[in-house]
């Protein structure tokens, strides 16, 4: 994804996996493109091997072929991005008007030619993972919102901070008012606020849990009886178990294997394009995507911190601030 001011061209050569622009594209049998490193990540971390874009499942796994022609496309798109110079204001010294490289299509930042190494490599468009993943980040977190839990909606085992920024489970079922907002049986609650339209973004810390749920749910969701966590009951979550085992719960669901055990998720929705993203946040690598959703009404943030398990899942999910200087 790119902000508004990004170069339409840019647009069009971006990987949806990482969000960059094609490294090595390959494409799909169903006709979508993907860097190829992404797209065998991504198939290496799945059940099945599917499209990212359109869900579409292969019998067999394609042998992946750079698309030589998209990649010239790509290798012209970066030249000519390198070789523009504009007099701008450098963001780091912010002196006059200097000659600057524009260096992150993200964030749109410039630099002068006398800051060879700002946090990232001054180029038109950068390529190693360490400049991506941080980059990445700080775009989606210029989309932070300020989140909060909403005690209408929480399950009547869940307690709730006084600031309404933490939740865990309790052994006590509370009586409180049955209304059509709550869960009655899985211990789910929502953030107050939904979005129907652009981007949004926020971190939850979930360090010492042995299992939790995590991601946005739709207005229309069924607050009664037990639930199915699926995109066509209107739920995008990714989910841990058992400490270690996490998943993404799509249609079939797709088990992910992660190097890091995540101590503070990121979750990221683009509305208009269909997309519901969840990153590690200090360790800034992408968990998983939901792509090519289609949303037709207020998406919220959704909680589930699970069954306290005899004290072994005590901790709570918080809600933190995001850290721009992660």
């Amino acid at each position: 994804m790119m902000s508004s001011s990004s170069d339409p061209m840019t647009e069009r050569l971006l990987c949806s996996i990482c969000l960059e622009v094609f490294s090595d594209p390959v494409s799909t049998p169903c006709g979508h493109n993907f860097c190829k490193i992404c797209l065998s990540t991504y198939w290496n971390n799945s059940q099945d091997c599917r499209c990212p874009n359109c869900k579409e499942t292969f019998k067999q796994r394609p042998d992946l072929k750079i698309n030589t022609t998209l990649r010239d496309v790509v290798d012209e798109h970066k030249k000519k991005c390198d070789e523009e110079q504009a007099e701008v204001v450098c963001d780091i010294c912010s002196e006059g008007k200097l000659k600057a490289v524009k260096s992150c299509l993200v964030c749109q930042s410039s630099y002068c030619e006398t800051h060879p190494e700002p946090h990232l490599r001054v180029s038109g468009l950068h390529e190693h993972m360490k400049g991506w993943r941080r980059t990445v980040l700080k775009w989606m977190q210029q989309y932070a919102v300020d989140v909060t839990l909403d005690p209408d909606t929480a399950h009547p085992e869940l307690i709730l901070s006084d600031d309404e920024k933490q939740v865990r489970h309790g052994d006590i079922r509370h009586k409180l008012p049955d209304n059509p907002k709550r869960f009655d049986t899985c211990v789910n609650v929502l953030g107050k606020e939904g979005f129907s339209s652009g981007r949004f973004y926020y971190e939850v810390q979930v360090k010492g849990k042995t299992k939790w749920d995590l991601g946005v749910a739709r207005e229309s969701v069924d607050r009664k009886g037990e639930i199915t966590l699926t995109p066509d009951d209107g739920f995008w979550t990714v989910i841990l178990r058992n400490k270690n085992e996490y998943d993404a719960l799509a249609d079939p669901s797709v088990s992910l294997s992660l190097s890091v055990k995540p101590l503070k998720v990121g979750v990221f929705v683009d509305y208009e394009e269909g997309l519901v993203s969840f990153y590690d946040v200090e360790n800034r690598s992408h968990i998983y995507s939901f792509t090519d959703q289609s949303f037709t009404e207020k998406l919220y943030p959704f909680f589930n911190p699970c069954t306290n398990d005899k004290g072994k899942n005590s901790e709570p999910l918080i809600i933190t601030p995001v850290d721009y200087n992660q």
